[in-house]
């Protein structure tokens, strides 16, 4: 079986490469269940209800958010309903959205995506080691495989919590940096790791945004209004490939293609 996770998809130049190239993706990687990181989809910052079902047409099956959650307000109006939708579960207190879901996805299997969002530079929110435990035990016996989007930036903290959870998960795939980093492995206790997944957006910009305006930014240090690039689009990612019987991820694969405008 072979999963696809997606990284950070940013604005139209991302949801265009979604629709120009994942369906051939999909055909040559043979894949079963594709996951996305859609926090940045509408352009650039949060998510609409018109974007979801344009990614989820495109042949994504769920989406995990991040930091930029709450950008688009629009996102309260379908949060709670949308099951193919998951946001880091270590919101604190009563929050709308779920934090993981179970799908049903490949061969039967029951496929648990678990969102999480690290702490260091970021939102200061509930501590994602103690949560990732409490949903781990609470599905122990649900499901066949576990797969984590951490969305951090911090690398030291992506990399002690999936030491952390290795053995316990199939996957901890970083998110956030828009950076795909050539780490992927798999760690000693079974568990397929890269530090960052990358970015499906535009690829002549700064983490998706108008290069030119965030280099005035760097040069008078004044604030400035970013702006989602044009321009060439890249989709990168991650393919988990998983034996049938076992479950375990065999391989993990990086994929970066960049569609002409």
């Amino acid at each position: 079986m072979n999963i696809l996770v997606i990284g950070d998809i940013v604005g139209r130049p991302g949801r265009r490469a979604i629709k120009q190239g994942l369906a051939q993706i999909q055909r040559e990687y043979d894949i079963s269940f594709t996951i996305a990181n859609a926090e940045n989809a509408a352009g650039g910052r949060g998510l609409t209800r018109s974007v979801m079902d344009e990614i989820l047409t495109a042949g994504v099956d769920v989406m995990t958010m991040g930091n930029h959650v709450w950008d688009n307000k629009d996102i309260f109006t379908f949060i709670d309903d949308e099951f193919r939708l998951i946001r880091p579960a270590n919101y604190p207190g009563p929050c709308p959205g779920q934090g993981y879901h179970i799908y049903k996805g490949g061969f039967n299997k029951n496929i648990a995506v678990i969102n999480l969002s690290g702490r260091v530079f970021v939102s200061n929110l509930d501590c994602p080691f103690k949560i990732v435990d409490e949903i781990i035990a609470e599905n122990y016996d649900k499901a066949d495989i576990i797969i984590i989007d951490f969305h951090a930036e911090a690398t030291s903290e992506k990399l002690a919590f999936a030491y952390y959870v290795d053995g316990r998960v199939s996957a901890v795939l970083g998110t956030h940096t828009h950076i795909q980093t050539s780490d992927e492995r798999i760690l000693p206790g079974g568990t397929a790791y890269i530090t960052d997944l990358g970015m499906t957006g535009p690829s002549e910009s700064v983490l998706g945004m108008d290069k030119d305006i965030v280099i005035q930014k760097f040069l008078t240090g004044r604030p400035a209004r970013f702006e989602v690039a044009s321009g060439p689009a890249q989709l990168e990612g991650v393919v988990l490939s998983l034996d049938d019987e076992s479950d375990k991820v065999l391989e993990i694969k990086r994929i970066s293609v960049t569609y002409s405008e």
